[in-house]
Parts: C-alpha cells; sequence; structure tokens
C-alpha cells in the first residue's frame, strides 16, 4: 500500500476558511462536519489500485435560511476527490446523481412599474452533487405558463441563488395577481449539460402592489334633484365618483366635499346630500352646488361635478284629474265617475293605500233615489202578497185623512209627511181591524233626532174612551224603539211578552231607514235597512181585560180620554191643550209608507226589495287588478271601499268606478261625492296625509213626459141604455198617449254656417201610470139610482185595485198604458131614474209616480135622449102634447102654398117643411161653426207646439151629435098663421139630429 500522509492542511485551511467567513458574517451560524481528508498523490495511483482518502468528499458547509445562514463550500483547488466507484482519478465527475432541490410555494410581492420580485422564501435551488462541477452547479429556473411576464434568473450557480423578475413594467389595474410554477435544474455532467436533472414544480403566487396614480372621477357630469319646500330629508340625492386604481386603499372613495359655500346642504361620506334647514320656494328656487371627492390616498378628483336642486312648492297629497262636476244624463246607463283621477304621494313610498268612495244620497227622497210610486204599489212590485194596509197615502179624494200634514211640497221624491210635534191623524175606522190577526208586519220609513225623554208614539191603538188602555203601539223613547203588543183576555191569566225594546243608534242619527217589525207572538223581528236586530230587552205583562170599548187607531201620537181611567200601564203625560179628548206623546221626525198587514209576515226578499236604492255605486274590476285590490260595497251601494298596496293597481280600480241610476226618471240634483283615503309608508314619521276630495254628480232633469187622453168627449144615448144592466160605457175610445220634446240641432249646410237652429220634435215614449181618477163633474152621485161600475175581475187580471165613493172612482197599481186602456174602456155609468136627468159630466185624470206626473183633465159629457112612448096617447085629437101650449087655428100661406081646405089638407107636408127648414138653418148653422171651430182647434194646436203647453180643449175628430127637441121647434109656432090642427101634426113627432163625423156632415129625418 502507497504511504498517504493526512491532509491536515487542507483541513487546516479549511477551518481557517471558515474562521474568516464567521468573522465576515458575525450573524451566521455555522454547521461543520469534520470529515477524514487524506492527500492523494495522483501520481502514486494506478488504474488498479483502490485509493481509499477516508472520506467522499472534503467540504466544510455554511448553510443560509430564512434567518439569513448562509451556505458556503469550499474546496481545495488542486485536490481530487478519489470516488469509491472510481476505477480511475479525473478532474470531472463522472456521474449526475441527484435532482436540484427547491421549495414547493413562494409568494412575492412586486409593485407596479418596478422589475424585482421580494420572494418568500428566497429563491435558491439545492443539489446533493455539489461540490462536483456541473453535476452540483444550478444552470438555470425554467418557468411553466402561459403569457407569463415574469423571468428567473440564477445568481451564482455553486450556491444556486437566484432571483424573479419582470420582463415588463406590471399594471395592477390589469392584473393583481399572477401565479404560475417554477423549476431549477443543474449543469448536468458536463460543459454540454448532458445528463441534465429538473427538479420538482413549485408554485409562485406575485400580488403586484398599486401605486396611487389615478383621481377620482364622477359618474355622472352633472347631477339633478327636486324637493319640496317645507321639508327635512335624510337623502336628496346620491353623487357618485370611482378610481380605477387597483388597491382597496386607493380606489375607494374616502370622502365628499361640497365646494360651493354658504349653502343650506351637506354631504356624507357616501355621496347622500341632505338638507339642513328646510328650503322655501319664495327664497330661492333652484341651488347649484359644486361637489369633489377625495380617495384613500388624498388623490382629488379630476373634475368636480356640478349638482342642481330644483325647490317646488309644497306638495299636497291628493287625488287629481277628475271633474269635481259629474253630470248624468237620465236614461244613459253607468257613468264613469273618474275616468282620468291620479293620486299624488309625493314621491312618498306607500306601503298600502286605503280609499272610501262615498255617494250622499240622503236628502234625495228617503235617503236615495227609489221609485216614487205609492208604498202600497212598492210592495206589489216586490212581490208582497195582497192585504197590505197604507196608513200614510198620499191625499185623494178617498184618502184625505193625511191632508192636514206638511209633506215635502213636491213629487219629484217619495210622498214624505212632517211631524212638528203638534200634529197626528186619526186612521179611519175600518181601515185596519181592531184586532189584527197574528201574525202581522208593520213597516215604516222613518228619519228621527235626538228628541226630548218623552216617549214619540209613531203608531198608537188606544181606547177611544174611559179606560185609556193601549192595545198595540210603536214608539220612540230614548233613542229606542219600542214595540207595545197587549194580549186579548185569555182564560191564563199570566205575565206575557208585551214590551219588545231595541236600542239602536239609527233612531236618533237624522237619517233615513227602513223598519219592519214581523210579530209572532210571542216573538218580534226586526228588520232595520234589511239587517236583523234582536231585542234588548223584553217587559212582560198582564192580558187586557175584557170590554167593549172601541178603540182608535193613531199616527203620530196616541189618542187619550182624560175624562176616564189612565192608562193601566202607564201615567199619562198631561195634554198641551184644553178640552177632555186629546192627543198624547207626539212624534217629532218625518214618516213615510206606513203600513200594515194582517195574517202574513213580509219576507226577506220582499223587505231587501223595498229598501233597495235604485242609484248607486259600481265597479267593474278590471282582470289585471282583480286579485290584488280588495273591493268592499255597503248594502245599499252608497259607499264603497278600495284596499290595496300598488297605487297603480288602485288608480286602475278607481277609473272604472261608476254611478248607476236605474230609474227611468230619476230625480234631479246633486249627489255629493267623497273620497277618504289612508296611506301607510315605510317611514311613518314622515308619511303622507291624504285630505279628503269631494265633486258631485248632478243628475239632470229627466225630458218630463206629457201624457195625453183623448177620445171621444161628448155624445148622447138614450135613457134606456143608461137604465139598463151594463149602463153606458164613458170612454169607449180613450187612448192613453206619453210624449217627451226633444231639442235637436238641425243640420248646418256648411260648417261655418251661423243659421244653425233647434228643431223641437215630439217622440212616444212608453211607460207606467200608477193612478187614474174619474170624478164627477157637478153633484155627486147619488147612491140611490146611480153608480159607476167596473168588472173587478178585470181589475184583479191586471193587478190592480179599485176604490168608488159619491164623487167618482179611483183605480191604483203600477201598470202599462195599455192596461190602465183596457181598464178605463170598462168603466160604465148607470142611472136608474132618468126622468130628471138630462146630462152627466165626468172628469178623468191619469198620473205616474205618486202625482210626478200628472195627465191633462179629459172632460166627458153624456146626454140623456129623452123619448115619448106612441102608445101613451092612443087618440091624438082628444090628448094633446103636455111639452106643446095649445094655439088656436089660424089660416097661413107656407112657402108660397095656397091651403084651400087646411083642415082636411094634409097637415105633414106643413110640419115636415118647417121642420126641414130648421134642420137646413142648423146645418149651415153647424157647418159653418164647424169650420170655425176646426180652425180655431188647427191654431190652437199650431200654438201649443210652439210654446209647449199641454191643450185640454183640442177639437176632436169624434162624433158630435145635436138633437133637436121637437118642443123647441113647435115653440116657433106662435110665428106661423098656417090653418093647422098641431094634434094631427104630432101624430107624427118629427126630429133632426146632425152629426159630425171624421168631417162628414149627415142630416138624419125620423120619427119619434
Amino acid at each position: 500500500m502507497l504511504g498517504v500522509e493526512p491532509c491536515f492542511f487542507n483541513a487546516s485551511l479549511c477551518l481557517f476558511s471558515i474562521y474568516i467567513y464567521i468573522i465576515w458574517h458575525s450573524s451566521t451560524v455555522i454547521y461543520i462536519r469534520f470529515l477524514n481528508v487524506y492527500h492523494c498523490n495522483p501520481s502514486s495511483l494506478t488504474s488498479r489500485a483502490l485509493v481509499r482518502c477516508g472520506c467522499e468528499t472534503v467540504s466544510c458547509r455554511c448553510v443560509r435560511s430564512r434567518f439569513l445562514l448562509n451556505l458556503c463550500i469550499l474546496s481545495p483547488p488542486g485536490h481530487y476527490i478519489l470516488q469509491n466507484d472510481a476505477n480511475s482519478l479525473s478532474p470531472f465527475p463522472t456521474v449526475n446523481k441527484h435532482k436540484p432541490w427547491i421549495e414547493t410555494t413562494y409568494h412575492g410581492i412586486i409593485t407596479e412599474n418596478d422589475e424585482k420580485v421580494l420572494l418568500d422564501p428566497p429563491l435558491i435551488a439545492l443539489d446533493k452533487d455539489a461540490p462536483l462541477r456541473y453535476a452540483g452547479e444550478i444552470c438555470g429556473f425554467r418557468i411553466h405558463g402561459q403569457n407569463v411576464p415574469f423571468e428567473a434568473v440564477v445568481l451564482d450557480k455553486s450556491t444556486g441563488e437566484g432571483v424573479i423578475r419582470a420582463k415588463d413594467k406590471l399594471d395592477c389595474e390589469l392584473q393583481k395577481e399572477h401565479t404560475f410554477t417554477i423549476q431549477a435544474y443543474d449543469c448536468g455532467e458536463g460543459p454540454d449539460g448532458a445528463n441534465m436533472k429538473k427538479s420538482h414544480k413549485a408554485t409562485v403566487h406575485i400580488q403586484v402592489n398599486d401605486i396611487n396614480e389615478y383621481s377620482p372621477v364622477f359618474k355622472e357630469r352633472s347631477y339633478k334633484a327636486t324637493v319640496i319646500e317645507g321639508k327635512n330629508y335624510d337623502n336628496i340625492l346620491k353623487v357618485e365618483a370611482v378610481d380605477a386604481d387597483c388597491s382597496f386603499q386607493y380606489s375607494q372613495i374616502c370622502s365628499y366635499e361640497i365646494v360651493t359655500p354658504d349653502v343650506p346642504f351637506t354631504v356624507d361620506k357616501d355621496g347622500n346630500i341632505k338638507n339642513t334647514e328646510k328650503l322655501n320656494y319664495s327664497k330661492e328656487r333652484m341651488y347649484k352646488l359644486t361637489v369633489t371627492a377625495y380617495d384613500c390616498g388624498k388623490n382629488r378628483a379630476s373634475e368636480d361635478v356640478l349638482v342642481k336642486i330644483n325647490i317646488k312648492p309644497t306638495c299636497k297629497p291628493s287625488w287629481q284629474g277628475f271633474n269635481k262636476r259629474i253630470e248624468y244624463e237620465p236614461g244613459t246607463g253607468t257613468l264613469a265617475l273618474f275616468p282620468s283621477i291620479h293620486m299624488e304621494n309625493c314621491e312618498e313610498p306607500i306601503t298600502s293605500i286605503q280609499a272610501t268612495i262615498e255617494l250622499e244620497t240622503s236628502h234625495i227622497g228617503k235617503g236615495c233615489d227609489r221609485d216614487t210610486y205609492s208604498e202600497k204599489s212598492l210592495h206589489k212590485l216586490c212581490g208582497a202578497s195582497a192585504g197590505t194596509v197604507e196608513l200614510l197615502p198620499s191625499p185623494s179624494s178617498t184618502t184625505n185623512w193625511t191632508l192636514g200634514l206638511p209633506t215635502d211640497n213636491g213629487h219629484d221624491s217619495d210622498q214624505v209627511f212632517e211631524f212638528n210635534g203638534t200634529q197626528a191623524i186619526k186612521i179611519p175606522d175600518g181601515m185596519v181591524s181592531s184586532s189584527l190577526k197574528e201574525p202581522f208586519t208593520v213597516s215604516v220609513w222613518m228619519r228621527h233626532g235626538p228628541g226630548a225623554r218623552e216617549k214619540e208614539t209613531i203608531l198608537c191603538n188606544s181606547d177611544k174612551t174611559e179606560m185609556n188602555r193601549h192595545h198595540y203601539s210603536l214608539y220612540v223613547h230614548n233613542c229606542r224603539l219600542v214595540m207595545l203588543l197587549r194580549q186579548d183576555p185569555t182564560e191564563a191569566e199570566s205575565y206575557k211578552p208585551a214590551e219588545f225594546h231595541w236600542k239602536l243608534d239609527q233612531v236618533c242619527d237624522k237619517e233615513w231607514h227602513h223598519y219592519v217589525l214581523n210579530i209572532e207572538f210571542p216573538s218580534v223581528a226586526l228588520f232595520v235597512d234589511g239587517a236583523t236586530f234582536e231585542p234588548f230587552l223584553v217587559s212582560e205583562d198582564y192580558p187586557l181585560h175584557a170590554t167593549k170599548i172601541d178603540t182608535q187607531l193613531t199616527v203620530g201620537a196616541c189618542w187619550q180620554d182624560f175624562t176616564g181611567h189612565e192608562n193601566e200601564t202607564e201615567a199619562v203625560s198631561q195634554p198641551s191643550t184644553g178640552g177632555s179628548v186629546h192627543m198624547t206623546q207626539f212624534f217629532r221626525g218625518s214618516l213615510a209608507g206606513l203600513m200594515i198587514r194582517s195574517g202574513k209576515l213580509e219576507n226577506k226578499k220582499v223587505i231587501d226589495c223595498l229598501y233597495t236604492c235604485k242609484e248607486g255605486l259600481d265597479v267593474q274590476l278590471p282582470e289585471d287588478v282583480a286579485s290584488a285590490v280588495k273591493v268592499q260595497f255597503n248594502p245599499n251601494q252608497s259607499s264603497l271601499t278600495l284596499e290595496g298596496d300598488d297605487i297603480e293597481n288602485v288608480e286602475k280600480v278607481m277609473q272604472h268606478i261608476s254611478y248607476l241610476n236605474s230609474r227611468q226618471f230619476p230625480t234631479p240634483g246633486i249627489r255629493h261625492l267623497r273620497i277618504s283615503t289612508t296611506v301607510k309608508c315605510f317611514n311613518e314619521d314622515s308619511c303622507i296625509t291624504m285630505p279628503d276630495s269631494e265633486g258631485y254628480v248632478m243628475v239632470l232633469q229627466p225630458e218630463e213626459p206629457k201624457i195625453s187622453l183623448s177620445g171621444i168627449d161628448h155624445f148622447a144615448r138614450g135613457a134606456s141604455d143608461f137604465e139598463s144592466s151594463e149602463g153606458v160605457t164613458l170612454f169607449p175610445e180613450l187612448r192613453i198617449v206619453s210624449t217627451i220634446t226633444r231639442e235637436v240641432e238641425a243640420e248646418a249646410e256648411g260648417e261655418d254656417d251661423p243659421t244653425v237652429q233647434e228643431n223641437v220634435v215630439s217622440e212616444e215614449i212608453m211607460h207606467n201610470l200608477d193612478n187614474c181618477e174619474v170624478t164627477v163633474v157637478g153633484d155627486d152621485l147619488d147612491g140611490e139610482h146611480e153608480s159607476l161600475d167596473l168588472d173587478l175581475t178585470q181589475i184583479q187580471q191586471r193587478g190592480l185595485e179599485m176604490s168608488s165613493s159619491n164623487v167618482g172612482m179611483i183605480i191604483t197599481g203600477v201598470n202599462t198604458m195599455a192596461n190602465y186602456e183596457q181598464v178605463l174602456h170598462l168603466i160604465r155609468y148607470r142611472n136608474w131614474h132618468t126622468e130628471a136627468l138630462f146630462d152627466r159630466k165626468f172628469k178623468l185624470v191619469c198620473s205616474e209616480l205618486n202625482g210626478r206626473y200628472i195627465s191633462n183633465g179629459f172632460k166627458v159629457e153624456v146626454n140623456v135622449i129623452h123619448t115619448t112612448n106612441p102608445m101613451d096617447h092612443a087618440n091624438n085629437a082628444m090628448v094633446q102634447p103636455q111639452f106643446i101650449n095649445p094655439v088656436h087655428p089660424a089660416s097661413v100661406d107656407l112657402s108660397g102654398h095656397n091651403l084651400v081646405n087646411a083642415h082636411q089638407a094634409s097637415v105633414v107636408p106643413s110640419a115636415a117643411t118647417i121642420v126641414i127648414v130648421v134642420c137646413v138653418s142648423f146645418l149651415v148653422f153647424m157647418i159653418i161653426l164647424g169650420v170655425f171651430r176646426i180652425r180655431a182647434a188647427h191654431q190652437r194646436s199650431m200654438r201649443d207646439q210652439e210654446n209647449g203647453k199641454e191643450n185640454e180643449m183640442d177639437w176632436d175628430d169624434s162624433a158630435l151629435t145635436i138633437t133637436v127637441n121637437p118642443m123647441e121647434v113647435w115653440s116657433m109656432r106662435t110665428s106661423l098663421s098656417s090653418p093647422f090642427s098641431l094634434d094631427t101634426v104630432m101624430d107624427t113627432h118629427a126630429y133632426c139630429s146632425l152629426s159630425c163625423v171624421e168631417e162628414e156632415i149627415f142630416c138624419t129625418f125620423g120619427t119619434l
């Protein structure tokens, strides 16, 4: 074995180098591994000798870590390292055994516009093949990724230290972060890089740091806003600026500032501008503000922005876009009330809306427009059965007990009777049974306000004399409605319900209400405006004692006789006037339609029909908002309520609300409208208040119908006709016609023709009648020998009713004009004793709507033709007619005839001649008179047509009959000197009848 000496020098050199390095880097921690170092002399080595120098490497190594640990490898020059697997000594390594090693992840920071990247940890690659040349050296780093703007550079091959730097200047605004992978590779086994090895791929995250290179820029060139004076706003508008820098620090706007001095506005850090005091429109109508912005790097906006704030007068929330006056033409169906309405909410965010539309009709009739027929007729129209008795009818010849009561002074609406605390009426005996048959119904319309504490009687049935007992009564006491019903005597003397009390607000609210009491002992059901109410108190009492005292039914008070005993159940108040018989407990208010029906109860359908208004509000919901808006009506449709949360949907429904009046002739006048609105807002403190909006519907005056009655107004019939069982028909050819007058604008020849005039045209219409009255002109009918007759079967078949008295006949009931015509054709006049009767006159008047529209008075005159029976005077020579005064015979020449023997000559030609002369004279006279009257009638007709007035004396084309009484003919005998015998002449009583029928003149001769 060759001699080998230890390499102490080399070891000393290594230690010395380490010592020098420690001195130079005093803060470095050194890790030293001493190895056996040998100095091998190459000349003493043979190819077959294996020289072991005691170690594979001779090195001194220092490691640099994150704590600045440095790794230094020192290899003495000129020494050769013997490797175990080497067969010979060589100056180059022969094997690249290990791959380089790098960290798995790196994080780096680079500032934009810079190129050096600060990495953590530093970029250092290690190779276990070190310190071998090439194999232990790091030749480079390779970056993997697309369009990576970085490169890696090796600073020291032996130490493996490298850096990453940007290829070009980076822009954070374009990309704030970059991620890629990197690999280290060694130098291989020689200069040519053969057998080069690569490390694993490490991930590199590099963040580009921003610099404040951009200034804020406002999004808008200018800002505008409109505010209402007198309000403090939390936010009028918001200005907004942006910064193009990429970092949070420099891209955020940290503050805004109003540059314009002395303005009542402020802006917060978010750009919200609000007023610092209430603005005044009269002081300033527009403010112009200059606003700037700062980013968090204190850069000011490149350009300031202009803000304009307009001041509006105080906004008044309300409904707008509808006419305060809305005209309704009768007969046109529904009328849209608010077709263009919209809500002005002053830009206040609203969460819900509730609007109530009220149609005020309390001043129209009994609370609204209803048919103004008599209450009895209305009951029939609503399907009520017969047997109803009307206690407050319109005054007429047959119903005259209401004549003394004040009324509403007109027929445009219902017949209303006023009671002021002093008036009351007695119902005629026999109108209502003294003991009502149960069950029975009482119905009434009443308007009553708060009154005194005394009882106020509506209806009372009490003793006429002595005991003053109240059998039944309906009265008001302290805003309570009370029904008193005392039972008749029974075998069981025990307490029974006698007084039923209802406490109702409607009794004292000064409004019209409909009350119906269905009485079926021991229960009483009350309906007020169609709604049911139960009594809150029921008092009991003993039945009445049996007496033979008659009762008195009164309205507006109770009948009291102070000469007898007091009322059994209550103390009698002292009367206000002297006397022994008085009324007491007077009513103060208005009543109408007081009805009693015995034997049956009113059903709910009839009650609802009686109360239903003919006018009201209506709405047709659009399909798109039907589910979004809730609509509710009150029972008589005079009020409706809308509920919704969207203004647009509520407005659509409002635009579809309409007014409807189904009457053919509605009551004209004003119907007030009121819109009450309640809104809820997101901010309850600043929520708006909607005031009530008001308007009115003007129902125009309907075109009044002119009801005309025409027919034969003068005729004669024989006495036998009047005395027959059928009598004489009074109106055989009666016609009822109703017309309205319209003004029609004539068509002009040109658009600018100023001579356009309105023509008046008459148009026939059809409607109902509810009353026709036939009255006697002159003396009243004498029931012992004359009457007006009408077939009751015909009346009942048409649903009409008839009543008659000594002054005439009344037909009532709502029916068509045609049916009334047919019934009037059947009216007959009979007279059993016509000896002293020469003529009779009658007048016919028909009306509609309880007397609102009245026809002309059609007068008919009938003459009685008296005839002499020839059998009563068989010998005319012996019996002289009683109606001719006796005359002495004389010689006379008539018409140029010379009568040689007047006594023997036939006297008939002479009598006939006289009659002919008289008839011809009357014929000529009647022709002249007829022509004159026809012309006069024509002139009057033209005049009436121009003036629109009723003409009750029009010339009629009906038959005109003139009867000449032979007594009047022969009264001219004194002027004649013909020597003939009147006895002979009267054997043939001559008469002449002139008739004008359809403008043709006839003269008829005959004998009586």
